[in-house]
């Protein structure tokens, strides 16, 4: 497995990203070293928030949120999943599998050895670190979902995957401005463009899913976004996540694993906040699964927060994160 690495020289000077740099080594597949990067602000005995990214966004999306975090006493720990940020890059899209990012994750969590967590999930950080935490929920105090899914047998019946496993070929390869227009639309296999959008288009950029999925409009911003993807070559992690969301037909043991993570996350004895936006395109809705199925959890609807919410509303994010903490 060919593992790239970003040249640091591509991180200089970033925008409102003036954070230490940690590292730890994971074991790849085939029992490769990969180098795995993390931040960890504030102070060392406060007690500890795991901020996870998803796609195609890395740790640079908690830059907002890290200070407001810190100045209300709490240590904040935010990994780069492998494929992102500054965190090592297996170059082909098939090294990357669900069931990997579990696990590279899992060794993370294990080799910082933290307890008493409160996790803070968002898109693929919750597809993931929902699974993470189910595996090892004895590290974990809270939990908050933002702008998530963990799909499932219930959520995704054989039949409906089969359903959009038949509908996956007739979908056209798209541009950006086609998987908007299906997002807006709100059709059943709007998220089928993404995929395909992601995986297969020749014009895929990590700047254009920013202009689909955010209002970010500032170049600084967006050149923070884009550092750890100098060409094409270091992409495939990013291509390849939409693909790995657990729908289609070859996706069955995924779906059959988060179904035992739910059973891990509805006996949960911690806390729980369901924390989504109210712009968002691709998880509209999505937060009344985790209501019916946690039906203890506090809710808090994020005003003006389109997919990225901190990046849109990283103050309204981070006081509901802190006033939920605070209540024990």
């Amino acid at each position: 497995m060919e593992i790239l690495r970003t040249p640091e020289a591509q991180f200089a000077n970033l925008f409102e990203f003036g954070f230490a740099a940690n590292y730890i080594d994971i074991a790849g597949p085939d029992g490769e070293a990969m180098r795995m990067h993390y931040l960890d602000e504030g102070p060392k005995d406060g007690e500890p928030i795991l901020c996870l990214h998803g796609q195609p966004s890395w740790s640079y999306l908690y830059r907002g949120m890290i200070p407001l975090l810190t100045k209300a006493g709490y240590r904040v720990l935010a990994p780069d999943l492998i494929g992102f940020g500054k965190s090592d890059k297996p170059g082909a899209m098939a090294d990357y599998t669900y069931a990997r990012h579990v696990d590279w994750l899992g060794q993370w969590l294990k080799k910082t050895d933290l307890s008493g967590l409160t996790l803070v999930c968002q898109d693929w950080g919750g597809l993931i670190g929902l699974r993470v935490a189910a595996d090892q929920i004895g590290r974990f105090r809270r939990i908050v979902v933002a702008n998530t899914s963990l799909p499932s047998t219930a959520m995704i019946s054989d039949e409906m995957s089969a359903f959009l496993g038949q509908m996956y070929p007739a979908v056209p390869i798209p541009d950006a401005g086609m998987v908007r227009e299906q997002f807006q639309s709100g059709g059943p296999g709007a998220f089928l463009y993404w995929v395909k959008y992601a995986s297969e288009s020749p014009s895929f950029s990590v700047r254009d899913v920013f202009g689909l999925l955010s209002g970010v409009t500032d170049a600084r911003i967006l050149d923070g976004y884009v550092a750890p993807f100098p060409d094409d070559r270091y992409i495939a992690g990013a291509r390849q996540f939409p693909a790995l969301v657990p729908l289609l037909p070859q996706h069955k043991e995924d779906r059959l694993a988060n179904d035992r993570a739910w059973a891990v996350l509805e006996a949960f004895t911690g806390r729980t906040l369901i924390a989504f936006s109210d712009a968002d395109p691709v998880t509209r809705g999505g937060d009344a699964i985790f209501k019916a199925r946690i039906p203890g959890a506090d809710c808090v609807t994020i005003k003006n927060g389109g997919h990225f919410l901190q990046e849109d509303q990283p103050a309204a994010f981070s006081e509901a994160i802190i006033a939920f903490m605070r209540q024990g």
